[in-house]
Order: C-alpha cells, then structure tokens, then sequence
C-alpha cells in the first residue's frame, strides 16, 4: 500500500512541476515544498520496494522451495529475478514508446491509472498464494510481531528505536556463517562503474558514440541479465551452489578485467576496441547477475528463518551505502577524465568480492560444512 501510494503521489507532484513551475535555478528548485514532497514521496517508495523484496527473496520463498531443496530453491531465485528483470524492460520500453507519442503529462496519467489497477489484483494473488501454499506466509509470523510493530511506530522512541534496530542488525549480520557470501554481495554495489547506468552512459556520450550503440549497450546488459537467470540454476543443478557462486564471481571479474585493459590502451574511440569494451562488460552482467541468484540462496540456506528479515535488511542497507559511497566518490571527482580511477575500484571491488568467496570456500568450517552438506563441493571433499 505504501509503495503504491507514494509512486502515486510522486506522479502527482511531477504532473505538478510540469504544468506549474517554470524554469529556475536547481538551487531555487530544491527549496521548494513540492520537490522536497516529490524526494520525501520516492524516500519511502525506495524503502518499501526494499522491504518487500527481502520479505519476498529472505522468507516468502525459502518457505515454499525450503533450504534443504538447493534446485527448486534456485529455479525459484531465478524464477523471481527473471520476472523481475522482464517487467523492468518491458515497463520501460513501453513508458519510452508512450513518451514518443504522448506529453509526459499524458504518460504520467496512464502510469497513474496503472499503479491503481495493479495494487487490488496484488492484493488479491497474494492472497491466492497464501492459501495455495498451505497459509506459509501466516506461519512465518511470531506472536510477538505485533508489539514490535507499535514499538518501532511509537514517535517519541523513534531515534532510539531506530539506532537499537540498526545495532541490533549490525551485530546479527556479522555473525552469520555465511558473511563472506553476503560481504561478497556488498562487494559487488561498489562496481558502479563498468555496469550499465549513468556514469557508463555519459562516458560514451561525451566520447560521442552514437545514441543506438548505447542503447543496444544497454539492451544487450539486460538480455545477459534474464539469460543468467537460466544459467544459475543449471549451474546449480550441475555443479552444486557453491560453486556456481564462485563461477560467477570469477568470471564477471575477468570479463570486467579486461574491458578495464582495454580502456588503458586508451583505443576505445576505435570501433573495434569500443566494442570489446562494451561486450566485456554486457557478458559480465551474466556472471554478475548468475551471483545474485545464487548468493541469495547461500544466504537464504545459512541464516535462520527467524533472522531472515533482519539480516536480508541489514544487508541491502549496507549494499545500498556501497553503491552510494561510489556515486558521491564519482561527483567529487567531476570529470570524465577520472573515469579510469572509477574503473579500477570497480574491478577492484568485483577481484576483492571474487578473492573473499574463494578463500571462504577453501576454508570451510564445520557449520559450513553441515548447512552445505548436500552440496558436490564438500561431498567430495568428505571422501
């Protein structure tokens, strides 16, 4: 509900700006009441978009495949992330092709009427899963929710609640068994360089490449990310979660290797060099979107069902605080030019997150050894 009435209300103050507010200064247009709203709005929607998805990754779907079916586990993962991957280009190819026709007024409009309509039909087939799957969502639930609820929503305890939460969650985070695959996951956000998004698209614009190569750069990172989620659960199903999770790492770290090689030579504004650039870092996209399928389901497996929630947050904080420590690093530098520096702390962080996961792997411990039993790695290794 939360999600769908901020995105609504976002509409509404952007339909605001359009018809209403001339031209000013970005420092002017900051301080006004309706930007503040519109940054307020998509605050909350960011968050309830988070919540939602560890509730959905953490708890929902372990209920249903259960941890100790490592494929089905997986294929559902995939599963998610394919769906999720597939509504995200299709929303966003059918908004740009609705923004050619129509005034984004008009879009914003259809947009409105569409949140409006998706959030009964959510409700209703979340409803229809919980009573296909045997009320699993109800048994999730403790008898103590409801008063940790009013607790977190008393106003006059919401700073200290809110520092107790972030404590609390920090500390069950670092003692979880598998910390190094979510350290790995962390690792990952700080690549915010050689991956598609604004930073890759206004390199290649200011070194004026053509609208249409950027554009099937960026379809091309999307087409890697759904293949990956087929790969993942093959590679599960053929050489067990573990080292799947290293394949994946590994392989986006090479990949992203040598797309940073061939920036260094410093020939990217050749054709063909620009295009083993961008193609090394499209197919990393699928060793890096082949990890964050199976590096949910190692985290999925390690942590208790009764700190899934908590510690899927704490890690999704952390992830986000990555990716912004990156961004704020890429507006102080403030130029172009420094784009190689970002470039080798983003394959840095992707070596870092790769070296982690193998050496964890390498050195098992015996509560490793029991949550992973099933898995071929340590199967062999037994014998």
């Amino acid at each position: 509900m939360w999600q769908v009435s901020t995105q609504l209300i976002s509409a509404g103050l952007v339909i605001y700006a359009l018809r209403n507010v001339s031209h000013a200064s970005s420092t002017a247009m900051v301080l006004r009441p309706w930007f503040i709203a519109l940054v307020a709005a998509g605050a909350i929607e960011r968050l309830a978009g988070l919540a939602l998805g560890v509730a959905m990754e953490r708890d929902w779907v372990v209920l249903l495949a259960g941890t100790n079916r490592p494929v089905a586990l997986a294929q559902a993962n995939a599963v998610l992330n394919r769906l999720d991957l597939l509504c995200e280009t299709l929303g966003a190819s059918v908004f740009g092709f609705l923004l050619s026709k129509y005034h984004p007024v008009t879009c914003l409009k259809i947009a409105s009427g569409l949140m409006i309509c998706s959030f009964p039909i959510l409700i209703i087939l979340g409803q229809l899963i919980n009573s296909v799957s045997c009320h699993a969502l109800d048994s999730s639930r403790t008898t103590s929710d409801e008063s940790i609820c009013t607790d977190l929503l008393d106003v006059r305890k919401i700073v200290q609640n809110s520092l107790n939460c972030i404590r609390h969650g920090w500390n069950e985070y670092k003692q979880q068994t598998v910390l190094p695959a979510s350290a790995a996951t962390v690792f990952l956000n700080f690549n915010v360089a050689l991956a598609p998004g604004a930073i890759m698209t206004a390199l290649l614009m200011h070194r004026g490449i053509s609208p249409s190569i950027v554009g099937a750069f960026s379809g091309l990172c999307s087409i890697m990310g759904l293949v990956a989620t087929f790969i993942s659960s093959s590679l599960v199903k053929r050489v067990g979660i573990l080292k799947a999770g290293a394949a994946g790492l590994i392989f986006q770290a090479s990949l992203l290797s040598v797309a940073l090689a061939v920036y260094w030579a410093g020939s990217i504004s050749q054709q063909t060099p620009l295009l083993i650039f961008l193609a090394s870092i499209a197919l990393s996209r699928l060793g890096h979107m082949s990890y964050d399928v199976v590096g949910t389901q190692i985290v999925q497996t390690g942590v208790p069902a009764s700190k899934a929630n908590l510690i899927g947050g704490m890690e999704v904080s952390i992830a986000s605080l990555a990716e912004l420590v990156m961004l704020a690093m890429a507006i102080i530098a403030n130029d172009v030019s420094h784009f190689g520096f970002l470039a080798i702390l983003s394959v840095s962080s992707v070596a870092g997150a790769a070296w982690m996961f193998c050496q964890w792997l390498s050195n098992p411990t015996e509560k490793q050894r029991e949550l992973f039993m099933f898995d071929p790695l340590y199967q062999v290794q037994a014998m």
